[in-house]
């Protein structure tokens, strides 16, 4: 692979600060992972139907993807302070968002295709279009990047890909809710301490659809505006979604109402255990005056293992994205004594489908960042006694 050139830049004291990006070219995996559903619809088609490729998506991402973390390990390289508006100009960054889109949208199409004119065992149908929607679910990750930027071209093109899984709420909801609240009680998008993945499923799916129209509101109130306006980002957003729905209604029948269903469900429930990992348990001070201190990078869980960052835009270095909202992907930093995920995000979806085992390795951490204390985290009141209750008892 082509070595990066260097970025080279001299500090105010004449100190002359060298870096080179050695992940520059491996961030095509980002754009080309989620190519895999597509991937295995061509694969079905030129074997003549050898259908164990139809769970070649689930396989990769939620067993080879995880294995592969946990056999390449962490990656921990920080871009000096001193390069980083440099790397924040570099435009080849961004382009790389922008070219991931016709990716999602082509794997999403190939499923649907070969769901609409191919006669397909249930299992095969539901492997496929449950990949599909982890595919594109994984693209709210491009949609959360660019719906960070201020330009109109960077929050259309977060419009469009979360329109994919008909989440058009995400961006509103996550960067005028999410990070307002972020490990906090009050947070519908932080997990608590006990709460299962499912659990905070029911609260956080439809408390996020909510809070997204709520902000919406306002943000068109302010402007002397109704709701039920063009201008209305979330309608945009909706308008695109069922223009796609309605296309392929009409090119395949009926046979898309389940697929879309499931594949947009697949997708939501993606992002909504992205949320779960990203903050489980931790819970920010109040401060004198009852506010909430400042978001800091220790109330986000962080993770450093570098083939799921790669493939999914550096999010799981969360923990400075919290602190620095707009600070680009490719700037992100890692800091010591943050508190650390065991695996990649895929790994730990796999660890949070599975409550007793995510427990079992979290709570203790969850513990451990709070010195002890039930009272600093963030605890699920139905959970409440029983937490006291073992504590008590060690």
């Amino acid at each position: 692979m082509r070595v990066p050139v260097p970025i080279v830049t001299t500090t105010i004291d004449g100190r002359q600060v060298i870096y080179r990006d050695r992940k520059r070219y491996w961030w095509w995996l980002s754009v080309l992972s989620p190519a895999i559903p597509a991937i295995a619809v061509g694969l079905l088609v030129a074997t003549g139907g050898v259908t164990w490729a139809a769970l070649m998506p689930l396989v990769i991402y939620y067993f080879v993807i995880p294995l592969v973390d946990w056999a390449i390990g962490e990656d921990f390289d920080n871009p000096p302070e001193e390069v980083v508006p440099q790397l924040e100009r570099d435009t080849y960054y961004r382009a790389l968002l922008f070219l991931s889109l016709p990716v999602f949208f082509t794997s999403f199409f190939a499923v649907a295709w070969l769901v609409g004119t191919h006669p397909l065992p249930l299992w095969v149908f539901l492997a496929l279009t449950l990949g599909a929607g982890a595919a594109s679910g994984s693209g709210l990750t491009v949609g959360h990047e660019l719906g960070h930027k201020q330009s109109r071209l960077d929050r259309a093109g977060a419009k469009l890909i979360c329109a994919l899984t008909g989440y058009a709420h995400f961006c509103i909801e996550h960067n005028r809710g999410h990070h307002s609240e972020v490990a906090t009680p009050e947070d519908i998008a932080s997990a608590r301490l006990g709460e299962s993945v499912w659990s905070f499923a029911l609260r956080e799916l439809p408390g996020a659809l909510k809070r997204g129209w709520y902000w919406e509101k306002r943000r068109l109130a302010a402007k002397g505006s109704g709701f039920w306006t063009w201008r209305n980002d979330l309608l945009q957003g909706y308008a695109i979604t069922l223009f796609i729905a309605a296309l392929l209604l009409a090119a395949f029948g009926w046979i898309m109402i389940p697929f879309l269903i499931i594949h947009h469900l697949s997708g939501w429930l993606q992002l909504t255990f992205a949320n779960y990992v990203e903050h489980y348990g931790l819970k920010r001070d109040r401060r004198m005056d009852g506010r909430y201190a400042p978001c800091e990078p220790r109330h986000s869980w962080n993770t450093n293992h570098i083939v799921s960052n790669l493939m999914l835009f550096h999010l799981q270095r969360h923990s400075d994205h919290h602190a620095n909202p707009l600070r680009p992907y490719q700037a992100l930093r890692d800091f010591k004594d943050l508190p650390r995920l065991p695996s990649g995000y895929p790994g730990c979806f796999v660890l949070a489908a599975l409550p007793p085992l995510w427990f079992h390795i979290m709570d203790r951490k969850v513990l451990d960042w709070a010195s002890g204390r039930l009272d600093a985290t963030n605890l699920s009141p139905a959970a409440a006694d029983r937490y006291r209750a073992h504590l008590a008892a060690a």
